[in-house]
């Protein structure tokens, strides 16, 4: 219909420039434009009076601007309007057309696949049409491009395993760099494995004037599909741990219906339970709670068994890699005074056999109660004064001991265990700790995740209840039952705590996993804060002890809640090596970065190291590369290296100065091939769109693909010509011409002669 008015294509008015073809100058044409507007307005003016209602001055209005329209147009004509647009010369230049063959474009919709529809549009004439004007230049898209003789080449070959579409086209522009490229006509679903089309990808096409014409296949949203977008656990835990994993789903089709969610430990099922689906194409989160295991690299699965009618069953589960340790933890407990909370603390991690408590006990003014020691002499002189000594340590727990026990040196080295060591730092409620303990006035202030009070009375014998917060309420620390609500429920009906101590106010940051209400009034129990490469805690109560005195002996709720607490301050806590990479799973990519960070004994930065990782892949292959310092990073190395095939990975990364070890670490990934073609198959438009508007082609929809050939030819890249398209002619013209005149005819006629 376009056409049929206008005579040229859409392309022509976009990408064409308007031109006046008349000898007079523009500014005589807006000097006879405004003579004119004022000549039809003035007799029509003439015969309106003061007293002239306002219907019948907007009625005069609307006969002046059809007048005056009319007028425009036939002046606009005297002056010969064009348009001046870049067009390709025949056959000497040539179209890219990019079939994608991923497996997403081997699904199937109303009997027949993506990929064949993509080729029955080009067979249905469009590449018969391109042909004639054009040379024509086919290409497989997948992983990168590849040229092929003919369609029915694409037909035989099967479908690859990744898409990447910004790749192919950068792979493209290179390779074609000499040739007179006119335009690039892709076909496919915009499924894209590498993370977007780049910016200088895209930037070398718009330079070279080059547009990418993209014709989309695939439904744009399933109609009855679930899919997991993500899985988040924590990469490292220690070994019979328990673990949350927080799941995100979306699903069309099934809102409000039951599904089971579950997580696999190869056969066997660590964890499941049966979800309600949220409503189409909403977000949804879940967590799962399953215990680690046994020490070793565990690939786990996240599924939700399939529900009937489903149209992609291939996107229902996602692989993550959990690296489970069995390194022993130590924690070293200061505490001011013998109290029932220090000995149900440790009775609770006695059965613990990853984590155990090195404590001291204050008997008396100076006298040290030592346990958990590995020889006689570990703190016979007290706490440690030197970093060597106390890094040992993975956390510190600081029971009712008053800021002033510590010397000013053990202060800072405190600070520094959690800072530049990393290690976790929970302080316990008591008589002489937190604000009565003039922690609020001491150099470590700034270490806890609250501002307490600088007042003494901040210590109350009295009871108070528990409860827990939003953020608490999905936390491993106070997880005590999987189900969110039931666990909320849960700390309701827990015994009431025997003493309380007022813990201030949260800082920004900080977050409170559980609250108290005590006198009426409800106060933070157990607030959490990260510092530096490490992690504090308050919990402002010693009388935990009560969960476990007043509830049956075969109950286990004080001891979950401190074997999780403990062990949340422990996990995290970095040895002298500490090695990443960016992510676990490497979907259709075998390139991996591996980082690592090296501290000497006292956990400074040891730029000066020898860093190499060692790698063991499936199939027994090995390698071992060399990693390198960064220069603007002391202490931190890095090396790339590529997984040539699938699999699992073990890497072990080792730091030595001169013939001294420093230490090891050990991380495992694995690359995955052709699985992330099974998510996010609905039709990417968004991306489709960007790419051709930014660079300066056009979206087509399959139906729409006929008229492309007509319209390609619009392009000033590779060898065009400007071409003047007069516009006197067009049926527009004739059509306003007998228009204009007519409605103000029929307008004359209805409201009279004005």
């Amino acid at each position: 219909m376009f056409e049929f008015l206008f005579k040229y294509p859409r392309a022509v008015f976009s990408k064409g420039s308007l031109v006046l073809l008349g000898a007079w100058p523009w500014w005589v044409f807006v000097i006879f434009l405004v003579a004119a507007g004022a000549g039809l307005a003035w007799p029509i003016r003439a015969k309106l009076s003061e007293a002239s209602s306002t219907v019948k001055n907007w009625r005069a209005g609307a006969i002046w601007l059809l007048q005056f329209a009319l007028a425009a147009l036939v002046l606009l004509l005297l002056w010969q309007p064009a348009i001046l647009v870049a067009e390709l010369r025949p056959q000497q230049n040539i179209i890219a057309v990019l079939v994608d063959d991923s497996r997403s474009m081997s699904i199937a919709e109303s009997g027949a696949t993506r990929e064949a529809r993509a080729i029955q549009a080009l067979e249905g004439g469009v590449l018969g049409e391109l042909q004639k004007k054009f040379q024509v230049r086919i290409y497989r898209l997948d992983r990168q491009i590849s040229r092929v003789s003919k369609l029915d080449d694409l037909k035989t070959s099967p479908p690859a395993s990744a898409t990447r579409i910004g790749d192919g086209l950068k792979q493209l522009a290179g390779e074609a760099a000499d040739l007179p490229i006119g335009a690039v006509v892709l076909l496919t679903d915009g499924a894209d494995n590498s993370g977007g089309i780049d910016l200088d990808t895209i930037s070398t096409f718009r330079s070279r004037r080059i547009p990418v014409h993209t014709v989309g296949f695939g439904a744009e949203q399933s109609a009855r599909d679930v899919e997991i977008d993500d899985a988040v656990v924590a990469p490292r835990a220690l070994a019979d741990s328990r673990l949350a994993a927080r799941v995100t789903l979306h699903q069309r089709g099934y809102a409000g219906e039951k599904a089971m969610l579950a997580v696999r430990d190869g056969g066997k099922v660590l964890a499941g339970r049966q979800i309600t689906l949220a409503a189409d194409g909403a977000a949804q989160n879940e967590t799962l709670l399953f215990n680690a295991g046994d020490a070793g690299a565990r690939t786990l699965q996240f599924a939700i068994d399939p529900l009937p009618g489903e149209e992609n069953r291939d996107n229902n589960s996602v692989a993550r890699l959990v690296n489970v340790e069995s390194a022993k933890r130590r924690i070293l407990y200061v505490e001011g005074e013998p109290r029932w909370e220090y000995k149900f603390i440790r009775r609770a991690e006695q059965d613990d056999r990853l984590v155990s408590i090195v404590s001291m006990l204050r008997t008396s003014e100076n006298k040290i109660y030592r346990q958990g020691i590995a020889d006689p002499k570990e703190l016979a002189d007290g706490f440690p004064s030197r970093a060597e000594d106390l890094f040992g340590y993975q956390a510190i727990v600081i029971g009712s001991v008053e800021a002033s026990y510590f010397t000013a040196a053990q202060k800072e080295l405190i600070q520094q265990f959690v800072d530049r060591r990393g290690g976790g730092l929970l302080f316990l409620g008591g008589r002489a700790s937190l604000g009565d303990g003039g922690w609020a006035a001491s150099s470590l202030a700034d270490l806890l995740p609250v501002a307490l009070p600088n007042r003494k009375g901040t210590f109350h014998r009295d009871p108070a209840t528990a409860s827990l917060t939003p953020a608490g309420a999905d936390s491993i620390i106070t997880r005590l039952v999987e189900d969110p609500a039931a666990n909320v429920e849960r700390w309701k009906k827990l015994p009431y705590l025997m003493d309380y101590q007022e813990a201030g106010t949260p800082k920004p940051g900080a977050v409170v996993l559980a609250e108290m209400t005590a006198a009426g009034r409800k106060m933070p129990l157990l607030i959490t804060e990260n510092y530096g490469r490490g992690r504090t805690a308050v919990l402002a109560t010693g009388g935990t002890w009560r969960w476990q005195m007043s509830q049956p002996l075969e109950d286990q709720t004080h001891e979950e809640f401190w074997q999780q607490l403990l062990r949340w301050l422990v996990v995290d806590t970095p040895g002298r090596v500490s090695a990443s990479v960016p992510s676990q799973m490497l979907l259709d990519d075998g390139r991996v970065q591996f980082s690592a960070d090296v501290r000497d004994k006292n956990y400074l930065p040891a730029a000066d190291a020898h860093v190499e990782a060692h790698i063991l892949g499936p199939g027994g292959s090995a390698a071992q590369i060399e990693m390198a310092p960064d220069p603007n990073a002391p202490g931190t190395f890095h090396a790339e290296w590529t997984a040539d095939r699938a699999g699992s990975y073990l890497t072990e990364v080792i730091a030595t100065r001169e013939k001294e070890e420093l230490g090891r670490d050990v991380l495992n990934f694995a690359r995955m091939d052709g699985a992330a073609e099974n998510f996010h198959t609905e039709q990417n438009r968004a991306l489709l769109e960007k790419l051709s508007a930014e660079t300066g082609g056009r979206y087509w929809k399959p139906a729409e693909i006929s008229k492309l050939p007509g319209e390609i030819s619009y392009s000033e890249a590779g060898i065009a010509v400007r071409d003047t398209k007069e516009l006197w002619n067009m049926p527009i013209v004739f059509l306003l011409l007998l228009l204009l005149p007519s409605m103000q005819w029929l307008l004359r006629r209805k409201w009279g002669v004005v």
